[in-house]
């Protein structure tokens, strides 16, 4: 997740140094400062929530055989533990065997569903967040902001006080979400929010891996 993460920064990073180079520099005037809570903002667009809910839908299947390989240990060890006194000690140790196999089966499967599922957000997030991070250079110049600060939870310096008028995270949300014309998805189920990686357009740094 950390190695990925870093690539979405990298990814983030190399669009904003991009546009800043094919940019004319600014002329000197008082600075316009902004706030931008950018992960909430990728993951609040109506891009992102589709594509998320695409995702849960698609690992939907294998959550069910998740849950039917752990029932199915489960009824096997009620089985042993109620019957284990009425077996001989060479069916003890194969019923004992069966459900370590299938343990270690339900370990393996779960954590590469874990991994794939992880994977495959990162890539989600990652790609509508490279798009949100163009609509937010395209944003800011518009407005005529010289600065725009990460508000977010995952930023390194912390932002001690911001006027409420400097936040311009709805603002980016709502332009993103008019530029991709994709409508609000249906409301989903309640569920756990996604919470990709940070990742927010900043000066050069050297990607960590």
């Amino acid at each position: 997740m950390k190695r990925s993460s870093a690539i979405v920064a990298a990814l983030l990073t190399g669009l904003s140094l991009t546009a800043a180079a094919q940019a004319p520099a600014a002329p000197a005037g008082p600075t316009k400062i902004a706030v931008v809570a950018f992960q909430a903002a990728v993951a609040q667009t109506n891009e992102f929530q589709r594509d998320f809910a695409d995702l849960q839908k698609k690992f939907t299947p294998k959550r069910d055989q998740l849950k039917a390989l752990s029932d199915e240990i489960d009824g096997l060890k009620k089985q042993l533990q109620t019957q284990g006194s009425t077996l001989s000690e060479a069916e003890r140790a194969s019923r004992t065997k069966a459900i370590d196999d299938k343990t270690k089966q339900l370990q393996r499967s779960a954590e590469e569903a874990q991994n794939d599922f992880k994977q495959e957000m990162q890539d989600t997030y990652g790609t509508v967040a490279n798009k949100v991070g163009g609509v937010l250079i395209d944003y800011a110049k518009q407005q005529g902001y010289t600065l725009v600060l990460d508000g977010g939870q995952q930023q390194v310096a912390v932002i001690l006080y911001a006027n409420t008028s400097t936040d311009i995270t709805k603002a980016l949300i709502d332009a993103y979400n008019v530029k991709s014309g994709i409508p609000a998805p249906p409301p989903q189920p309640a569920a756990a929010a996604p919470r990709p990686a940070a990742a927010r357009p900043a000066a050069k740094t050297p990607a960590a891996h």
